[in-house]
């Protein structure tokens, strides 16, 4: 019987990240990874790479600590001219309170772990395979949210900006590549969409200088519903299965209380123990000719 590739796709989404982190900590704490292909863009690729590195809770770490920091997220510093969301100085505080094991996440030659990007001049989906050395500015340039993050990354001579940009939930990427069981980690409620009006005045408004990004953005939502459908009606020779926040999750993309951040990433927990325990169900099933 030939090896089906397995693959764990993660979405980004800001704080909302919370609940990807606990159903990948839930993975952790149970020891549990038959994936072989791992993708995740923006927030999704951080709490991807800290579950690679085996490093439990850093994801809720950085939520309930820095993340909710005003050095991290200022509007009077984004008026003034500055980011809204100073993922330099965010990164530079996990560095030395928090570092990422990044040896250990991008080590194993068996498994593939691809961060997505958005590339500034064609607007065109990238999917970049790290190694030790170049893991944490490919994770800040996927979590480069035009606007709220001045500027771009500037990855291989290239400029690079948020994965979620082109590619927000990049399952049927994982099919190209060869995935024909697909688990995807939301930060969605799974009956939710993602709006435009907001996105395309921000584009409009502040990106005018960059025609490919902007159009982008402009067309986001429309890619993300496509990737739904995708997901919702996969091709016959594959199984795609969706851990998604049920309707009780309150956290918010930008910021969230600790509270709700407690609450959200303990759905997570759940929803990742619940997963478990289906596969292992699934797992001990005689199998049939």
């Amino acid at each position: 019987m030939s090896h089906r590739r397995t693959a764990l796709v993660v979405e980004g989404g800001g704080m909302r990240g919370i609940f990807a982190a606990g159903v990948l900590d839930e993975f952790l704490q149970e020891k549990f990874n038959p994936f072989d292909l791992f993708i995740g863009v923006s927030a999704g690729a951080v709490t991807l790479a800290s579950y690679l590195a085996g490093q439990y809770r850093r994801y809720y770490r950085l939520s309930r600590g820095p993340m909710n920091q005003k050095k991290f997220i200022s509007l009077t510093r984004f008026l003034a001219g500055g980011h809204f969301m100073d993922l330099d100085w965010l990164w530079a505080y996990a560095a030395a309170h928090d570092p990422l094991d990044a040896r250990m996440a991008t080590s194993r030659e068996s498994r593939e772990f691809l961060v997505g990007v958005t590339d500034v001049q064609t607007g065109d989906a990238v999917l970049i395979r790290p190694d030790a050395s170049t893991l944490h500015k490919t994770l800040l340039a996927s979590s480069a949210l035009p606007v709220m993050y001045r500027g771009f990354v500037e990855l291989s001579g290239r400029l690079a900006a948020d994965g979620g940009v082109a590619q927000p939930l990049p399952v049927k990427e994982a099919y190209l590549r060869g995935a024909r069981d697909i688990v995807v980690i939301r930060t969605r409620p799974a009956n939710k969409s993602k709006g435009w009006f907001l996105d395309a005045f921000m584009a409009t408004l502040f990106l005018r200088g960059y025609p490919a990004i902007s159009s982008r953005i402009r067309i986001l939502h429309r890619v993300y519903k496509e990737a739904l459908v995708f997901i919702h009606n996969p091709p016959g020779d594959a199984s795609i299965f969706e851990i998604s926040p049920p309707p009780q999750f309150r956290s918010a993309r930008l910021r969230s209380d600790d509270e709700t951040l407690n609450a959200d990433y303990e759905l997570g927990r759940q929803a990742g123990a619940q997963y478990i325990m289906k596969y292992r169900a699934v797992q001990k099933q005689p199998v049939t000719e």
